[in-house]
C-alpha cells in the first residue's frame, strides 16, 4: 500500500522547531486586526439573532436567521477558495472585513428608520453569510504568509483562542450594548469595530507572491484541480477524515448543549450557562495547547489522534453523567479536545498543502469543519430523542475510535501496511 505523504525524511517537516507566532513581525501587526474583526463578527451574529427573537418571539425564526448566515458557506466557500489562490489574501480580507462593517452600518440605518423587519433582516443575514463564506478561506490562506513554518501551529492556535474568546465575549458585549443603548447603536458600534479592524490590517505588507500557471485557468478547471489534488494526497485525506470524526463527536456535543442541559440534567438557563462556560474554557485551553506546538507533522498527527481518543472515551461515560459538575468537566474536556483536533487538523493541512492549492484545499477543509457539526447535531439529536444521549454519544464515540484505530498506524513516516 502507498506510504503516507510527507515522510520523516523531509527535513522541512522534522527539523522545524517551535516558534511563537508573536516572534513574527507580520503576525504581531495582524493580531489586533483579527481580534477586532472576530469580535465584531460575533457581536453582529448576536444582534441578528436577538433582533429575530424581538420581531417574532419564535425559535424557528431565530434558527432560520442563523441558518441563513450558514447556508452560503456550503455553496460559496469552495468558489472563494479559488479566489484566495488568485489574489493577495490581505487585500481580500480588507474587502470582506469592510463589507461586514458596511452591512452592520446598513443594519443600523435600517433599524433607525424602523425598517428592520423580517425580510430586511433575512436579506442582511444572508449577505453576512455570503461575505463570511469569502472571508474564511481567504483568512486561512493568509495565515501561512504571516509566519515561518515552525510558527504556523502557534499562529493557528492563537487564532483559535481569539475565535473562542470572541464567541463568549461578543454576545456578552452585544447584550450589554443593548442594555445601555439601542439596537441601531449596537449595530453602529459593531460597524466601527470592523472598520477599525480593516484600518489596522493595512499595516500588514509584504504578503504578495507570483501566480503560478495552475492559478491562471478557469474557475471550473481550478476547482476540479483542487479536488484532484486532495484525492491524490493520502495525508490530506486522513486529516479530513479526522476532522469529520471530531465534528460528529465533539463539535456536535457543543451544538447540542441546550438539549444536554435540559434532557440529562433537567437544568435551567443557569445550568446551560455553566456548561457553555466550561466548553468555552476547554476550547481556549485547547487552542493554547496547539499554539505551543512546532511544525512537525508526526507530533501534530499523534496529538490529534490522542485528542480524538480522549474525547471518545469521555463520551462513552455519558451514562454516568448525573451531576452538573460531572457534565461540566466532561463537556470542558471534550470541547478542549475538539479545539485541539480542529486546530491541529488545520495546522496539518496548512503544513502539507502546496502553496498554489492552499486556498482551494483550505476552503474544502472549512466546509467539512463547519458542515459536519450541523449534520451531526441532526443525526445525534434524532437518536437522543428516541434512545437517549448515552446511546447517541456511544455511537459517535465508537465511530471516532474506529477512525483512531485505522489511522494510528498511518502517521507520517510510517507505512500503511500491506
Amino acid at each position: 500500500m502507498e506510504r503516507i505523504a510527507k515522510e520523516d525524511t523531509d527535513t522541512t517537516l522534522t527539523e522545524a522547531g517551535h516558534s511563537s507566532a508573536f516572534s513574527q513581525p507580520r503576525f504581531r501587526r495582524y493580531f489586533p486586526s483579527t481580534c477586532l474583526s472576530t469580535l465584531g463578527s460575533w457581536i453582529i451574529r448576536f444582534l441578528f439573532g436577538w433582533t429575530a427573537w424581538e420581531l417574532t418571539a419564535s425559535a424557528f425564526w431565530v434558527g432560520s436567521i442563523a441558518g441563513l448566515m450558514l447556508v452560503p458557506a456550503f455553496l460559496l466557500t469552495p468558489i472563494f477558495g479559488i479566489t484566495a489562490d488568485r489574489i493577495n489574501p490581505r487585500n481580500g480580507l480588507l474587502v470582506t472585513i469592510t463589507l461586514v462593517g458596511l452591512l452592520a452600518g446598513l443594519a443600523a440605518i435600517t433599524a433607525t428608520l424602523g425598517l428592520l423587519e423580517l425580510p430586511a433582516l433575512s436579506a442582511l443575514a444572508l449577505s453576512f453569510g455570503a461575505v463570511t463564506s469569502a472571508h474564511t478561506p481567504i483568512r486561512l490562506a493568509f495565515l501561512p504568509r504571516l509566519v515561518e513554518r515552525g510558527a504556523l501551529p502557534s499562529a493557528i492556535g492563537y487564532s483559535a483562542i481569539i475565535f473562542n474568546t470572541s464567541r463568549i465575549i461578543g454576545p456578552a458585549l452585544g447584550a450589554w450594548l443593548l442594555v445601555v443603548s439601542s439596537v441601531p447603536a449596537a449595530f453602529a458600534i459593531s460597524a466601527l469595530i470592523c472598520i477599525g479592524a480593516a484600518l489596522l490590517l493595512t499595516r500588514v505588507s509584504g504578503t504578495e507572491r507570483a501566480k503560478t500557471r495552475e492559478e491562471r485557468g478557469s474557475f471550473f478547471t481550478q476547482l476540479r484541480a483542487g479536488f484532484a489534488y486532495l484525492r491524490r494526497d493520502a495525508m490530506l485525506r486522513q486529516v479530513f477524515l479526522l476532522t469529520l470524526a471530531s465534528g460528529i463527536l465533539g463539535r456536535t456535543m457543543i451544538e447540542l448543549l441546550p438539549a444536554v442541559s435540559g434532557k440529562l440534567l433537567a437544568g435551567d438557563s443557569a445550568t446551560l450557562a455553566t456548561l457553555t462556560a466550561s466548553a468555552g474554557t476547554g476550547s481556549i485551553l485547547g487552542g493554547l495547547l496547539v499554539s505551543r506546538q512546532s511544525g512537525r507533522l508526526r507530533r501534530l498527527y499523534h496529538l490529534v489522534l490522542l485528542g480524538l481518543s480522549i474525547s471518545a472515551m469521555t463520551a462513552l461515560t455519558a451514562a454516568l453523567w448525573s451531576e452538573v459538575w460531572i457534565v461540566a468537566l466532561a463537556v470542558g474536556l471534550i470541547a478542549g479536545c475538539a479545539t485541539t483536533i480542529g486546530t491541529g487538523c488545520q495546522a496539518l493541512t496548512q503544513l502539507t498543502v502546496d502553496e498554489s492549492y492552499r486556498g482551494r484545499v483550505m476552503s474544502l477543509w472549512a466546509v467539512v469543519a463547519m458542515g459536519t457539526p450541523a449534520l451531526g447535531a441532526l443525526l445525534v439529536g434524532g437518536v437522543a430523542d428516541t434512545a437517549g444521549f448515552p446511546l447517541a454519544f456511544a455511537g459517535t464515540a465508537m465511530f471516532a475510535l474506529i477512525v483512531v484505530l485505522i489511522l494510528r498506524s498511518r502517521a507520517p513516516g510510517q507505512s500503511a501496511g500491506t
